[in-house]
């Protein structure tokens, strides 16, 4: 039969293949999805996405579809005998510390949706993107060569059919086969345990006027998690593998209620493993993994599960971008490993060195100190060849205005004037190269370089292009002198950074887009 071709094959419709899927089709990147599902999960699974998040969906036009939590939320827990029952101590995620000042680190705040609700929108972007979904499509086998991936899918009535693809991105989830036929090991805590859970519809709204969402349910012989998404339903997860029929979960949720006299609506049961697993590669050849097919992470307040998996694909959309428009060569993509395996570490260890899950951690975390939620959110360090000043001595996360511009890091966000509107730093990135600069010279310098090596940077003049409302303290968040400049990449993480004004700007320019863009051109400067 013969093939029919795409730049890139998903395989996964979850959140993070829906997502890589949205990411590439923004950047005209012919991308296929292909998931053996018929939809979303009827279990809603994850709920909480943090700003990074956010801020990656505003860039794509989705900010405004998803609704924001309020602005004073925080995800809280308490002990309690009973919803309605006796509460106790509330316990904290990452331990209070005072704040001198409240600060403004993003122009987005975070959501509190439901996965089967979020994983729609995703879907009907991407499409309106270009992107081709093919549900109850399943792989069936793949071939990878030195110029492409060939795969055999299954279609909904069984039909087979073939695709030819420059890449094939692994978001198939913990049990990945794409991860298992490569050979690709993982290491890490490992297995956890085995949980049942249930979900239930009951107004049960009265109880959630403290702002607690997460209840840890403690009664002798019964002990159990309950939480809500927020739109009525509710899961209740049982810390063991035992089944549970109709009668015996109806009379357990009342208990956790600590009510008879609630209407309560079973909707499904689930039964999934928790596990902390980092696989030893994220790719092998032209072939990625992404989200739980890459690192398996148990549920945290953190939100390190799917969120860590949606920024995967973010870093790898425009990298596959780059080299497919032949602006990179194939060394850029082995970036994505050497970027996003390191934070899939941190968070991995994040969670076993915090309360939550210390009881679990069997010495995984043993002298891992507690970072911050800022620095965890806004604060993480990449290293890798894309990034020129990013050495082994920097630790792995800090609050961004410590890094005040580090190479390796995400641009601070700052409110700034473009054409006259109020905008973040953040809203003139995530497209392709910008170069931030106050000096004229460095404008002729970025047209000189884009002209000679065929990848766009465009140079954002401080103090004209961009009018920040306090020149010299927008400069300091930045980490720049008069006269210094920073590149950033097109997914808003910096490259490189003059703090002053070279000698010779082009030069310099040169020098530094060759190595981090991986360009397929070679200067002699």
């Amino acid at each position: 039969m013969s093939a029919e071709s795409r730049s890139v094959l998903v395989v996964g419709g979850g959140l993070v293949g829906l997502s890589a899927a949205l990411f590439l089709a923004w950047r005209r990147v012919p991308v296929v999805v292909v998931e053996r599902h018929p939809g979303s999960s009827p279990h809603p699974r994850a709920i909480g996405y943090t700003p990074r998040t956010m801020e990656l969906l505003r860039a794509v036009g989705l900010g405004a579809r998803v609704p924001p939590t309020p602005e004073d939320f925080q995800l809280r827990r308490v002990r309690v005998e009973s919803l309605a029952g006796a509460w106790f101590e509330e316990s904290h995620w990452t331990p209070p510390r005072q704040e001198a000042a409240p600060r403004d680190d993003s122009p987005c705040r975070g959501a509190a949706v439901a996965q089967d609700r979020l994983e729609p929108i995703l879907r009907e972007g991407a499409v309106a993107l270009g992107a081709d979904i093919r549900l109850r499509t399943e792989l069936v086998r793949f071939e990878q060569d030195a110029d492409g991936v060939t795969a055999w899918l299954r279609g909904p009535e069984g039909e087979e059919s073939r695709v030819r693809a420059a890449f094939m991105v692994a978001a198939d989830g913990h049990r990945s086969r794409v991860r298992e036929a490569l050979g690709i090991g993982r290491s890490g805590r490992g297995h956890l345990r085995t949980v049942r859970s249930v979900l239930f519809r009951a107004p049960l709204e009265e109880y959630l006027r403290s702002g607690v969402t997460q209840f840890e349910v403690r009664q002798p012989g019964f002990e159990a998690f309950l939480t809500t998404y927020g739109d009525g339903r509710w899961v209740l997860i049982f810390s063991d593998d035992t089944e549970r029929d109709e009668g015996t979960l109806l009379a357990l949720v009342r208990r956790a209620i600590g009510r008879v006299d609630v209407p309560v609506e079973l909707i499904t049961t689930g039964r999934w493993e928790m596990s902390a697993l980092i696989a030893d590669r994220f790719s092998a050849g032209r072939v990625f993994l992404a989200g739980d097919a890459a690192h398996t992470l148990p549920p945290s307040r953190g939100g390190y599960g799917a969120n860590t998996g949606i920024d995967d694909a973010h870093n790898l959309a425009w990298k596959l971008a780059s080299v497919l428009e032949g602006a990179s060569s194939l060394g850029l993509l082995e970036t994505y490993d050497a970027e996003r395996r390191p934070i899939a570490w941190l968070r991995h260890d994040q969670i076993f060195a915090r309360a939550d899950y210390k009881a679990d951690a069997a010495g995984t975390a043993k002298g891992v100190d507690i970072i911050d939620d800022e620095a965890m959110e806004f604060g993480q360090l990449y290293r890798s060849t894309a990034v020129l000043g990013a050495d082994a001595s920097l630790p792995p996360a800090r609050r961004p205005e410590q890094w005040a511009g580090q190479p390796g890091t995400r641009l601070p966000h700052a409110w700034v004037s473009v054409k006259g509107e109020r905008v973040s730093t953040l809203d003139v990135l995530q497209r392709g190269w910008v170069l931030l600069a106050d000096e004229e010279a460095w404008g002729v310098a970025a047209e000189a370089v884009t002209r000679a090596s065929g990848v766009a940077v465009e140079c954002l003049r401080i103090g004209a292009h961009v009018r920040p409302e306090d020149t010299g303290v927008f400069r300091a968040t930045l980490g720049l002198e008069a006269g210094g400049a920073l590149l950033v990449r097109p997914d808003g993480y910096i490259a490189w950074r003059s703090v002053g004004l070279p000698a010779e700007p082009e030069r310099a320019l040169t020098r530094a887009l060759a190595q981090v863009s991986s360009a397929t051109w070679r200067s002699g400067a």
